[in-house]
């Protein structure tokens, strides 16, 4: 075995391209050894940013993680004589610190806790449960704080309203009820005339509408309502499906979109009308994703938290954010079905998928985009959460570890750390750069059927069957 010192490592051709496909500066000649931390450098001086800002390096969709020698010429075998494309995205400034302990184990629901959600600005926490009840939580004190009363079944989803200042629910008594966060009382009766029970609930995009008026419900009676909340009635109903509609979206270009057992995703415009079916499922499809989800969630908030100073500086700041989160590029969709595949489209350009992508061995129960829209997250009865390229839906790992079906993953706002939730009791979290376990996060006395992480990144909430709501934090 030779022990000599390895040779110089020689130069390579380079073209560097932002992630919209665009050239940066000319080809280079760069030494085959250049880190991504050097790479990060180079592109920072060529962008002539002012404040020096982190990025990632891939070269034919594989990260230089080391270098260009020993992750592209030596790990994947590329040529130092062919010119390389070196696509380059920038990260999030602020890093999010993983979760690691149980700051709170809440109790109050009687029933289990089958979903959670914190308020756009991270501020407020809600929970819905089969107890019939929602409750908000103060996190300052981590206690709770309002429980509300009304549905008569099981509260089946939540919704915070893009500007915090409304929440929604969907119950198995087949209506829609408003609270308002600040005092925990019921905003008028209940929104009446799905005929059996709600799905899912989607709020219209703040850039587009800054009161935060329009909701829209979907339901097992296979209709989607639209409703004017601060109105009280139904504006629109949208009827095309034929059967059981499991999840809305309402995408930023103010179309909605929807999925169905029907096995079809249909689009509408915002006054209702059916904008375009996309077919290609083989059977039920559960899960519905867009790539801005993450920016219309939380409209005006970035990770500071600061606070806009009227609606309109509230629009403002979500438009500024949804347009930068977009890019050049359309949004786009990815879907999850019970025929064990999930399929990537960009809406705007085709009815056809961009990707199919298969892989799971059974049912795919969640799908998620990264805040960045760079990845795509899965997570299946299978037992795996799956990671994809969030552009060409390409399949990039699978994150193995439970061992029991995996209910709901959810990211970190940075993009950097995926969590999941499991039936085998734990939350995992994995992180993105090494493709691996971060941290596994037992506590849970059963299932655990629902997990979300704070925009700003400082905390962590899970609740499922044991009817205790968790607070994590670093």
């Amino acid at each position: 075995m030779s022990t000599e010192a390895p040779k110089d490592a020689g130069m390579v051709l380079a073209q560097l391209q932002a992630a919209d496909g665009d050239n940066t500066g000319p080809p280079l000649s760069l030494p085959a050894d250049i880190t991504a931390e050097q790479l990060s450098f180079l592109v920072n001086k060529l962008l002539q940013n002012e404040e020096p800002r982190p990025y990632s390096f891939y070269v034919g969709g594989k990260e230089v993680v080391r270098g260009i020698q020993a992750d592209i010429l030596e790990g994947e075998k590329r040529s130092a004589e062919e010119r390389l494309t070196i696509v380059y995205q920038p990260q999030a400034f602020f890093k999010v610190r993983a979760v690691t302990r149980c700051s709170s184990s809440l109790t109050g629901h009687t029933e289990a806790v089958l979903s959670v959600s914190f308020s756009p600005d991270g501020s407020q926490l809600a929970s819905g449960s089969g107890d019939t009840t929602v409750r908000i939580w103060d996190l300052e004190t981590e206690t709770p704080r309002f429980t509300c009363k009304g549905h008569r079944n099981w509260v089946l989803s939540i919704a915070w309203a893009p500007n915090g200042k409304v929440l929604a629910s969907g119950g198995m008594d087949n209506t829609v009820r408003l609270w308002d966060p600040a005092t925990g009382t019921a905003l008028g009766g209940p929104l009446s005339g799905h005929r059996k029970w709600i799905t899912s609930l989607a709020w219209e995009p703040l850039h587009i509408n800054p009161k935060a008026s329009r909701l829209a419900s979907s339901s097992k009676d296979g209709t989607v309502r639209v409703w004017d909340v601060t109105l009280r009635r139904c504006l629109f109903t949208l009827s095309g499906h034929t059967a059981a509609v499991t999840c809305v979206k309402w995408g930023g270009d103010g179309r909605i979109y929807t999925s169905s057992q029907d096995k079809t995703i249909k689009i509408w415009n915002g006054d209702g009308t059916l904008h375009k079916t996309l077919s290609g499922h083989a059977h039920w499809v559960n899960t519905l994703a867009l790539s801005t989800d993450f920016v219309l969630r939380t409209g005006a908030y970035d990770h500071t938290g600061q606070e806009p100073r009227d609606s309109d500086d509230a629009q403002k700041k979500a438009l500024e954010r949804y347009a930068a989160a977009k890019g050049k590029s359309p949004e786009r969709l990815v879907s999850g079905s019970d025929d064990f595949t999930m399929h990537l489209w960009d809406p705007a350009a085709s009815s056809k998928p961009i990707a199919r992508m298969t892989g799971h061995q059974k049912v795919v129960n969640h799908v998620s985009f990264s805040p960045d829209g760079r990845l795509i997250a899965s997570a299946s009865f299978d037992n795996s959460v799956k990671l994809w390229d969030g552009q060409t839906g390409q399949f990039l790992a699978s994150l193995r570890g439970h061992v029991a079906a995996v209910y709901q993953v959810c990211w970190s706002a940075d993009s950097r750390m995926l969590l999941s939730a499991s039936k085998d009791s734990t939350l995992k979290i994995w992180d993105l750069r090494t493709k691996k376990l971060k941290l596994e996060l037992p506590g849970h006395q059963d299932e655990v059927f629902a997990v979300d992480w704070s925009p700003g990144g400082d905390r962590v909430a899970s609740g499922g069957k044991d009817r205790v709501l968790k607070l994590w934090k670093h």
